[in-house]
């Protein structure tokens, strides 16, 4: 087949041939010369941007340029105008620019220099390559949002058919939808999923329902990615057993790249060609590996706009196991504004939660999606989507679970919904703090 999605975007500006070329060479490097190409990488970005970058030299100031005295650069410094931020040279017109979806409540507008771009694009492919997907040939299913105006609905559509894929909407997942994408996978032959783990997943529990293995009626099905969401092991075990294929976890951010890809080995293997993952303490020192810590990440190739010991907003853990050249992303427990503060003063991950109520809530398979909200420093709401409503007992169960694992004397009220909000782009967001 023409390679159709390279050349449309060699022809928006993106160097690919270059960019998979330098890939490549990164890929084959040594252990002790992939060591040696970081810390040239980093040393290059760094003085790039002090050179050329008003915004990054007014953050450093007269800092030492120590790589560990640099500054975290966090979500809130980045909520100014982007062009008080680009590096000179680089304007909106000659970098790619878009939105972060705002997920962690701090959405703000980023560019990426189009070699930058252009190799994020390489990485993409030389992951999803593992799995034998070809972005040029490879036809995806693909569970995404989608603009509602006219205008954008049509150039992500014309985006699609370039990229040979097809998008389910996922702001509606009722039964009668769902029922409809199982027809197209009877009827189209798709290679492999792509999409929201949480929209996936809903999709699984269906066929469940349905008792109907989805690689059983549609054969040509390679392996399913899912991402943006938490997927947990029991969802991923559905997922498996349900579609019939492996199914891939991956974890990125769009003003950065591909962070982390589950390899073939069952790996969440982190990029190291085109990123430089440091897990921090409170203090922005280095936490031993194996400990949990904030993600903070470095882009070694972006120009146009620094992305510097940049604190994305995540708590994870790197493997014991992990080196320079092959970093393993061991647990990514979530999300650091989706901390609960309890009455005792303890502080815990959201999905805390979020994982002891999902055991219980879903021993019948009743509940399809659920949703947790923190309205005071003692009260929770649980929003629910279930075939019907939860009884007593399992209200009971619930709460003594939390009590057990959390602490005692929490308030809950649980709130059956048709429909749970997301976000404009169709993510959903399993642990929410209003206070």
């Amino acid at each position: 087949m023409f390679p159709l999605f390279d050349l449309s975007l060699q022809l928006n500006g993106f160097p690919m041939k270059e960019a998979k070329a330098e890939l490549q060479k990164i890929v084959a490097l040594s252990e002790k010369e992939h060591e040696a190409f970081l810390e040239n990488k980093k040393l290059e970005i760094v003085n790039f941007h002090l050179q050329n970058n008003p915004f990054y030299q007014e953050l450093v100031g007269s800092n030492t340029t120590n790589w560990d005295d640099l500054p975290i650069l966090n979500k809130r410094n980045l909520q100014q105008p982007l062009l008080e931020r680009l590096s000179n040279g680089y304007s909106p017109k000659n970098s790619y620019v878009n939105k972060t979806s705002g997920s962690s409540g701090d959405p703000f507008i980023f560019a990426k220099d189009k070699y930058s771009h252009a190799l994020t694009w390489a990485s993409n492919m030389y992951r999803f390559g593992w799995y034998g997907i070809d972005f040029n040939s490879s036809f995806q299913a693909r569970f995404y949002g989608i603009p509602m105006d006219f205008i954008g609905n049509k150039k992500e559509r014309f985006k699609d058919l370039l990229s040979h894929r097809f998008r389910f909407s996922i702001f509606d997942l009722s039964d009668v939808v769902l029922e409809k994408i199982l027809k197209k996978f009877q009827n189209k032959k798709f290679d492999y999923i792509n999409g929201y783990t949480s929209s996936i997943v809903l999709f699984a529990k269906y066929l469940k329902k349905k008792n109907i293995i989805l690689k059983e009626i549609c054969p040509t099905l390679k392996v399913c990615m899912v991402t943006s969401e938490m997927l947990f092991e029991d969802d991923k075990i559905l997922l498996e057993q349900q579609f019939g294929i492996p199914i891939v976890n991956e974890y990125g951010a769009s003003e950065l790249d591909l962070i982390a890809f589950q390899n073939p080995k069952d790996e969440w293997q982190v990029n190291s060609e085109t990123l430089f993952v440091e897990i921090l303490d409170e203090n922005n020192q280095a936490v031993p590996n194996g400990t949990s810590g904030r993600i903070v990440i470095t882009s070694l190739f972006n120009k146009a706009h620094p992305f510097i010991r940049y604190d994305i907003g995540d708590i994870g853990i790197l493997d014991e196991k992990s080196t320079l050249k092959k970093p393993i992303l061991k647990k990514l427990i979530g999300r650091t504004n989706d901390i609960a503060l309890l009455p005792s003063g303890k502080k815990s991950p959201g999905l805390t939660f979020y994982y002891v109520t999902k055991s219980f809530i879903e021993d019948d398979g009743n509940v399809k999606e659920f949703i947790i909200k923190q309205t005071k420093i003692d009260t929770f709401e649980i929003e629910y989507v279930s075939e019907t409503e939860l009884n007593l007992k399992q209200i009971k169960k619930i709460e003594t679970a939390i009590a057990l694992y959390l602490e005692p004397d929490l308030n809950f009220s649980f709130i059956r919904k048709k429909a749970l909000e997301r976000s404009n782009r169709g993510k959903l967001k399993q642990f929410k703090s209003m206070i």
